[in-house]
This record gives structure tokens, sequence and C-alpha cells, in this order.
């Protein structure tokens, strides 16, 4: 299916939104699980948008900036995921493969935006020590302009004005290639979500997550709800004990902090 100019546009519009919400980290809406949503929505094809957001966003899970590390931009990844799936028909887990280009361009992008928004640091040193902040935040305006204006351009022209040579690029590739990318963005989510797992797993947790690979093999993979509704159900369990466990703390520590001032109490009486 061809994206149509005003298709492209909102992209582009939301592209913006996005992407300035990946550089300044508030609203998290460049999550994948958000843009790819929002992307299905725009094009029409919302189901398609969900599925790529699932896929994508496990893909990105334990992918985070860290320094001057850099990961491939989750916002472009999502967008450009549905876009491919949507105008080519392939899968959404061919598609994240497929996207990967762009998101590591806009990663370069960024990477370069870094080094050359220095020359703004003495500026806005100059206006911070003679506390002149309508400069300071003139500055910081201008930045995020060039930032937005930079994820239009990238998703615009992606989407809309290059979709013939994509779907001519997808069309003329090998089966053999097609099956690559497919097996490669299946195998993403899993990477992803080993990499979270890795940073956050702890031992006392092992028992729910051997408990939910054992449901997920008995239940029918196109209605995930049960499973889901099982994680809720554990994670409800553990933040109710978690916070009676802090109640009672707290009343011991009540209770000795009352014994403490009690016994003191005595000993000023000439004990």
């Amino acid at each position: 299916m061809a994206i149509t100019l005003a298709q492209g546009i909102m992209l582009g519009v939301f592209a913006i939104i996005a992407g300035l919400d990946s550089w300044l980290e508030i609203l998290y809406i460049f999550r994948p699980i958000i843009s790819c949503t929002v992307a299905g929505f725009i094009l029409g094809d919302v189901r398609l948008g969900l599925i790529a957001g699932g896929l994508t966003e496990l893909a990105f899970a334990g992918l985070t900036p860290a320094g001057g590390t850099q990961p491939p931009n989750p916002a472009v990844c999502g967008i450009m995921t549905v876009v491919i799936a949507r105008t080519t028909g392939v899968a959404p887990a061919t598609a994240i493969g497929l996207s990967l280009p762009f998101a590591m361009l806009m990663q370069y992008i960024l990477l370069m935006f870094y080094s050359v928004f220095s020359v703004f640091m003495p500026v806005m040193d100059k206006a911070a020590a003679e506390a002149d902040t309508k400069k300071f935040a003139s500055v910081s305006y201008i930045i995020m302009t060039i930032v937005g204006i930079s994820f239009f351009v990238v998703i615009f022209l992606s989407a809309y004005a290059a979709q013939a040579p994509m779907a001519h690029l997808v069309n003329a590739m090998p089966k053999w290639l097609i099956h690559g990318f497919e097996l490669a963005g299946s195998a993403l989510p899993a990477v992803g979500f080993a990499m979270l797992l890795k940073v956050l797993l702890r031992v006392e947790y092992l028992p729910f997550l051997l408990l939910g690979f054992v449901g997920a093999c008995f239940i029918s993979y196109s209605n995930v709800l049960p499973e889901a509704i099982i994680g809720v159900i554990f994670a409800m369990i553990e933040f109710f004990r978690d916070r009676k466990n802090k109640d009672l703390q707290a009343q011991i520590q009540e209770l000795k902090e009352s014994g403490v001032s009690n016994n003191g109490g005595g000993d000023d009486d000439g004990i």
C-alpha cells in the first residue's frame, strides 16, 4: 500500500514529537510500543502497529543510552518498521531488520549533534553566569528545533519520498535474504529481552521466570492474555507483600525508638 503525502507529513510531525521525546526522555512516547502504534494508526492499520510495536519493544528492551554510547534510535526504528511492513507486505519481524539502517542513520546524526552542539556551551555558560534566562532558553529551543527538523526530514524522506525505491529493493531481494532478515528480526526480541534480564534478573525472581516459561508452553500464542493476567497477579502479590513488610519494619522501628526513649527517661530519674 502506498503512503500518501498527508500520511507522510503526519508521520514526519509525529517523528518530531517522538524524536524530541527521545532526545529529552520525558514522556517516553519514543518507545517502539507507542511509536509503532501511532504509525499504524496514521497508516490505517492499528493491528499491524500493535504487533510491530510488541516485537520492536522487546528488541529495544535492553538498549538504553549510556554516556557517549547511543543505540539505534527506537523512535525511527518503530515508525519505519510499520512503514516497511505496510508498504512492502513483509512480516513485522522482517521489517524490524530492514528498519535498522534507518535507525542507525538517526543514531549517527544524533552523535554528530552531540559534537556540533558543543559550540553552544560557552554561550550557555555565559548566559547562566549572567542569569540571562531568556538567552539560555533560546539556545535550548534552537537545539530542539534542529533536532526536530532532522527527525522530520529523515522520516518524511524515508517513508514518503523513498517508498518506491524501498519497495523495489525489497522485491528485488532473493528469498533467502528475506528469510535471513526474518530470522534476524525474530531473534532480536529474544536478544533484547535477554539483555534486560542480564541487568534486572535476581535469584528470588527466577521462579516467576520459569513459571512464565512453562505457562507459555501450554497456551496459544494467538492469545497471551491469560499469561499476562498471571504476571499481573504475581506482581500485585509482590507489591502488597513488600508494602506490608515495609509497614511492619516501620512499626518495629517506632517500637524500638519508643523503648529507647522510655529507658532514657528512667535514667534521667536518677537510676
